[in-house]
């Protein structure tokens, strides 16, 4: 018996980190465009009447929310002359 893995499977393996590394490279090189990616690619997935596994890969694609101009880390949609505060 070969205890070496089947040709496909060492493809496959070699497409993945292919993939992975560009993936990364993308992320550093052109932050915007793969944010604008992320978002394209989670917004159908996570629309009412999607199943809840969908959503949830949805939510998991989708890049996390940017930070408010004022410093608090929220929607912007809170008073301003209430700011929230961690207790």
């Amino acid at each position: 018996m070969d205890a070496s893995l089947p040709l496909a499977l060492q493809y496959a393996v070699i497409a993945v980190a292919v993939l992975v590394s560009a993936w990364v490279v993308f992320r550093k090189q052109a932050p915007n465009a793969a944010r604008r990616l992320r978002i394209a690619l989670a917004l159908p997935l996570v629309r009412e009447g999607r199943p809840g596994w969908m959503r949830t890969l949805g939510r998991w694609v989708a890049p996390p929310s940017k930070a408010s101009a004022d410093g608090c880390g929220g929607c912007s949609g809170c008073d301003e002359g209430s700011p929230k505060r961690n207790a």
